[in-house]
């Protein structure tokens, strides 16, 4: 597997891994008493983005490194997904 490829499924495997991670823990004003003026209803309280960059990372690493040992080392191929 070339750099060129290597990055370009992380990128993907982080990308599908952020959008799984960002609902997690999100209260919307409704859910709080206090409603801001202003604000849409469905916005979150607190993002937390940072917090959910850092465990997308960690997350899209963890399954990147399954990726890059079974295509590597065990020598799967795309070809040995297809029925």
């Amino acid at each position: 597997m070339s750099l060129i490829s290597a990055l370009a499924i992380y990128f993907i495997i982080w990308w599908l891994v952020l959008f799984i991670v960002l609902p997690i823990g999100i209260q919307s004003p409704n859910d709080d008493a206090e409603i801001t003026l202003g604000t849409d209803h469905g916005a979150p309280v607190r993002p937390r983005l940072l917090r959910k960059a850092l465990v997308t990372t960690l997350i899209a690493g963890i399954i990147f490194a399954g990726v890059y040992i079974s295509f590597e080392v065990y020598g799967f191929t795309l070809e040995d997904l297809i029925f």
